[in-house]
């Protein structure tokens, strides 16, 4: 997608109260920064921090009531030319999934919503009164944590990551790409870009986003989903071994 998730949730948190505007201002630098220069460990584990003192004490219910804002925010900042890549594997008979730093149900949600066939994100801790602790419930998906859970959910579904392929647009992400057979660069951080072409990797660019995609379309996908979160596993373990292929949004 063009620009941050993050700045996307900031945006509708701002809207529903639960960031103040001298936060919602902080984070708007750190995402121009981000699409200028990309990202680095220690501005992710800075904003990461934020989140998680934002989280505590936040019932799960509230942040799961975002999702609709979240999706129209989200939906138009996908390029089209990506999700032409996603058919084409799916067309091949690889099964296609979004891993991302971004909240586990919402990653889950937004790959129900574009068809694929699931999602892998940052899972937080919920405490018995269904509020949020503030603290990361496993990996933080993120570099080093985003390839561990990786390999987890491969050995898990007999996925082979040497068949598999991986899109990235950040330095941040170079072990998850080193992780698999096929690594693709998409519209790349200068570092990454370096990298890709010293290592002869594909590299993507897109420049215009094109088309929208219509929250009408993700309301209805969202609403026949149910537990739209769920991956369908009736037929997950016959495409999964096929050749997979692995996305970051």
């Amino acid at each position: 997608m063009a620009g941050s998730s993050g700045m996307q949730f900031g945006r509708v948190a701002f809207r529903s109260g639960l960031v103040g505007r001298r936060r919602m201002m902080s984070w708007g630098v750190d995402h121009l920064r981000y699409r200028l220069h990309g990202t680095n460990d220690e501005q992710t584990e800075r904003l990461m921090a934020q989140v998680e003192e934002l989280l505590a004490g936040v019932p799960e219910q509230d942040i799961a009531r975002m999702a609709p804002d979240l999706l129209s925010g989200i939906l138009p900042r996908i390029y089209p030319r990506m999700l032409e890549e996603v058919r084409s594997h799916q067309d091949d008979g690889r099964a296609t999934f979004i891993v991302s730093a971004a909240g586990h149900e919402m990653v889950q949600l937004l790959a129900k919503v574009l068809a694929m066939d699931g999602g892998i994100g940052t899972r937080y801790e919920v405490r018995p009164d269904g509020t949020l602790s503030g603290r990361v419930d496993g990996p933080f998906m993120y570099g080093k944590g985003k390839v561990e859970a990786l390999c987890r959910f491969a050995a898990e579904h007999d996925l082979d990551l040497a068949e598999s392929y991986a899109y990235s647009d950040a330095i941040s992400d170079l072990p998850m790409l080193r992780a698999v057979g096929n690594p693709v660069a998409v519209n790349p951080d200068a570092e990454l870009a370096a990298i890709a072409r010293e290592e002869h990797w594909r590299i993507l660019r897109f420049e215009k986003l094109g088309r929208r995609l219509t929250m009408a379309g993700a309301t209805l996908a969202a609403a026949a989903a149910g537990g739209a979160g769920a991956l369908a596993r009736r037929d997950l373990r016959r495409k999964s071994r096929r050749l997979p292929a692995l996305r970051r949004r």
